[in-house]
């Protein structure tokens, strides 16, 4: 771990939310934060409509990181750089060794005024995780995980990750699955981690009906503070795909954050082959 967290941001009420929930968790996890903006044609026309130049976005990041560090103790640093989000996100976040990336979204709308199917190609575009959140603020940490299982295939990585963030903001993980038996030996192998590193959970088994909507049901009625879900990787391990499921997830209509993981191609394996 490189303990650094990267937040992209609009400068507007949702990316200032993702940089505070951002600030919180480098409280927990010891980080420090850089925020970026990446200038983009977006930036570049309204720059232009208002008679700016770039510099102006180096000045309000500079005042925006010099308050955060001075209020909250922290090590800030930002960057702007020109490019596309698609991809600028994601090689900053290598380039600085980042460990986790927040990201603010308008919902359905999307990150600068994007539609959400195009926040989602950040998402996976991402060499870290992504804390996606809303305008929901989250202000008191993580106190309750849901760990959705629906497959025996490729949760150790997620598995790792939800020991992590559990151990740092003492989380209690609520293991989510659908209650079929060929989950039996996956759930058991998680939990015995669990049990080994000391983290506390819950196995609660879903209900019959759609199984994204009963995730979010379920966070929502239960007050939880984060979704943990792993994208899924094509066949040849060149991108990640993310279908309704989890663009539904992200999006949820209760704001609830949710961490996404990209796997690795060597962890994609069977978890009872590791």
């Amino acid at each position: 771990m490189n303990n650094t967290i990267l937040v992209p941001i609009d400068f507007t009420d949702v990316t200032e939310n993702a940089m505070h929930q951002a600030i919180n968790a480098a409280k927990h996890l010891n980080s420090k934060v850089v925020l970026l903006h990446v200038i983009d044609k977006n930036t570049k026309a309204q720059l232009k409509k208002e008679k700016q130049s770039t510099d102006t976005i180096t000045e309000k990041l500079k005042k925006i990181a010099l308050t955060v560090s001075k209020e909250n103790g922290l090590d800030v640093d930002f960057v702007a750089k020109e490019g596309d989000i698609f991809s600028t996100i994601g090689e900053v976040a290598k380039d600085i060794s980042a460990n986790l990336l927040y990201m603010g979204t308008h919902g359905k709308v999307g990150m600068q005024k994007l539609k959400g199917s195009f926040a989602i190609k950040v998402v996976i575009s991402s060499p870290v995780p992504v804390v996606v959140v809303q305008r929901k603020p989250v202000d008191h940490g993580y106190k309750k995980i849901v760990l959705p299982i629906t497959s025996d295939a490729g949760p150790w990585e997620k598995t790792k990750w939800a020991t992590f963030i559990a151990k740092n903001f003492g989380s209690e993980i609520d293991i989510y699955r659908l209650p079929t038996p060929d989950l039996d030996d996956t759930i058991k192998i998680i939990t015995g981690h669990f049990d080994k590193e000391g983290v506390k959970y819950t196995i609660t088994n879903a209900k019959s009906g759609d199984f994204t909507k009963k995730v979010v049901e379920y966070a929502t009625t239960s007050l939880a503070d984060m979704i943990m879900i792993m994208t899924n990787p094509d066949s040849n391990f060149t991108k990640f795909l993310l279908g309704s499921y989890d663009e539904d997830m992200i999006f949820n209509t209760s704001q609830i954050p949710v961490m996404c993981i990209n796997p690795r191609k060597y962890n994609w394996e069977k978890i009872f082959k590791i």
